[in-house]
């Protein structure tokens, strides 16, 4: 593997994300205090955290926790579960063990930076750029077409990051019947799953519906449980799992133990949680329509299909770079432009913001971005 580039967005939110008064960008729901999770546990639960044995777990993840987490899922056992520090390791740990330097990778962008860099720095890559005037929505032809022999890997994420768009089901039909014709694998990255207004429609998940899909999923966004470290792969693969298992142990070996067990409380009332932060994201989204009504001069905006985070386009003469660095400086609200998201396999949009609402205290970012458009007008 050649060195890794540095990682954009989370260079920019190391100088950032705790320094702005307002995070405007954050693509994770609204999180909550360790009393307010633990007051949702039953009595058993509780106690299991509270005598907790703080020695090493599992590496494949503690087996309450992943009954817990398969049964998510429509179709998968707890043996088609292993846990990861956090939905990033899974990432590294799927690219490593399925490919090498003789292998081609496809994903699709803009994408969350390591689903093409870790790629690229295993193997041949080829990006499939997302079409902002179809609704963010993949070109299956185009992807087929992209499909070489040595083609072992599609990396795909609805809904996505930084678009919030969700693929159409025939769509995603017929990316699965495309990659089961060629024997590749498809990791979806789904951590947003759950996650949206009301009426979002999500894909079924991919370890479900496809007997060579890697479901990756997390606690940190849909649950707002960052701080937990907790994410995992679902797949019916359980010789890939098996070999996943084994550069785990070259990585955080195995979760933490208390982590383990308030995640599991999470789940135990996943619906509860759920429901909580998509009532936030309904209560928040025509606001921020209002918001951007108020400046179409400035802003292209249309609402996502499902998670909590939307790409605007800016408008303006001084560029997204600058609009969104004088916000940040001036005004303290953090927003990403669109460089953030570029990409090494292709051109992508570069006049878009990502800005997020899944989190209280939008009115007073609003407020402030809106004092910043007043004094800058």
């Amino acid at each position: 593997m050649t060195s890794l580039p540095d990682f954009k967005l989370e260079t920019h939110f190391s100088k950032w994300e705790f320094a702005a008064r307002y995070h405007l960008t954050a693509s994770d729901a609204e999180s909550m205090s360790l009393a307010d999770l633990l007051a949702l546990a039953s009595p058993a639960a509780r106690a299991g955290f509270e005598n907790l044995w703080l020695g090493y777990t599992e590496t494949y993840g503690a087996p309450d926790l992943r009954t817990a987490i398969a049964a998510t899922y429509a179709q998968q056992s707890p043996d088609n579960i292993l846990c990861f520090a956090g939905a990033s390791e899974g990432i590294f740990a799927a690219n490593t063990v399925l490919l090498d330097r003789d292998s081609h990778a496809i994903c699709i962008t803009p994408n969350y930076q390591s689903h093409e860099t870790l790629p690229l720095a295993i193997c041949d890559a080829t990006g499939i750029p997302l079409d902002p005037a179809d609704n963010w929505s993949l070109d299956i032809d185009r992807l087929a077409a992209a499909i070489r022999p040595n083609t072992r890997l599609v990396t795909i994420n609805f809904p996505h990051n930084p678009t919030g768009a969700i693929l159409a089901a025939d769509r995603y039909t017929a990316l699965i019947d495309l990659c089961r014709k060629h024997g590749i694998y498809i990791l979806h990255d789904e951590i947003f799953n759950g996650l949206g207004p009301s009426g979002t429609q999500h894909l079924p998940f991919i370890a479900d519906v496809y007997e060579r899909g890697l479901s990756l999923n997390v606690m940190s966004k849909a649950y707002g449980l960052p701080g937990l470290r907790i994410g995992w792969i679902a797949c019916q693969d359980k010789a890939l799992l098996s070999q996943m298992e084994r550069m785990k142990h070259y990585l955080s070996i195995c979760n933490s133990a208390p982590s383990e067990r308030l995640a599991l409380i999470a789940l135990e009332n996943r619906a509860q949680i759920l429901a909580r932060n998509n009532a936030l994201i309904d209560e928040n989204l025509p606001r921020l329509a209002a918001f951007f009504a108020r400046h179409e001069n400035l802003f292209d905006w249309s609402a996502p299909q499902g998670s909590c985070m939307g790409f605007v386009r800016y408008k303006g003469a001084d560029g997204v770079e600058a609009f969104a660095r004088d916000l940040v400086e001036q005004s303290g609200v953090l927003v990403l432009p669109s460089s953030i998201y570029s990409s090494a396999l292709g051109q992508t949009p570069q006049d878009y913001f990502r800005i997020g609402f899944g989190r209280s205290g939008l009115d007073e970012a609003l407020a402030a971005f809106e004092a910043h458009l007043a004094r800058n007008g």
